[in-house]
């Protein structure tokens, strides 16, 4: 049963944006948009690759911070039971993203090394971030997932314009996202988008109390 299908998450909104309101926002946001600015390079209009790739990085930042926040409550005796499920939830939802869109397109040899590079390069990124600055690596999170959200919403203008086919999707991503049976490509984007409207309120939401 996917935990990010609810009442709540149903009605987040699909556009929101924090306004950076200290040295570490501010350096999130401008990471970020570099990063931002890389994928719109590789990748342009192929949403279905751009989406493979990408969400081989996008459950890092859950682990780290999940294996991160276990360790302090060990060091602290304090409990962060909540805050540990939540960000592996994250990384598990994060996952079931990639399981969906790796079934619809397979990566090509290049993707494959660039996954290996990225991954590599900003599991460790992130973990030294985290050590230094939860409030900013939770900021930039958030900011990656506003990102995601354009980019999901952008995905969904290309298949109403047809110039993305609105395919049929597995049965497993129909039964995760509690779709119907009739589901296709676009139903499925839709829910993966709102997924990523709760990971970004819920890691702003971190990176306010982590302050």
């Amino acid at each position: 049963m996917n935990s990010y299908v609810s009442v709540e998450a149903a009605v987040r909104p699909v556009s929101l944006h924090h306004s950076p309101d200290s040295f570490g926002d501010r350096f999130a946001l401008a990471a970020c948009k570099v990063l931002r600015f890389g994928a719109d390079v590789f990748f342009r209009k192929r949403y279905l690759h751009r989406s493979v790739v990408l969400e081989t990085v996008a459950a890092v930042p859950g682990l780290v911070g999940a294996m991160l926040q276990h360790l302090r409550s060990l060091r602290v005796m304090r409990g962060r039971a909540d805050m540990v499920k939540a960000l592996m939830d994250e990384s598990e939802n994060e996952r079931m993203h990639l399981m969906a869109f790796v079934a619809l397109c397979k990566p090509t040899l290049l993707e494959r090394l660039l996954v290996l590079l990225v991954q590599g390069v900003f599991f460790n990124a992130f973990f030294v971030l985290y050590l230094v600055s939860p409030a900013t690596a939770h900021r930039l999170v958030g900011y990656f997932e506003e990102e995601a959200v354009v980019s999901y919403t952008r995905f969904l203008e290309e298949i109403d314009a047809g110039r993305i086919d609105n395919g049929e999707i597995p049965a497993f991503a129909r039964e995760y996202w509690n779709l119907g049976e009739d589901a296709r490509l676009r139903e499925l984007v839709v829910a993966v988008r709102q997924d990523e409207t709760e990971h970004r309120d819920v890691n702003h939401g971190f990176a306010q109390q982590e302050r």
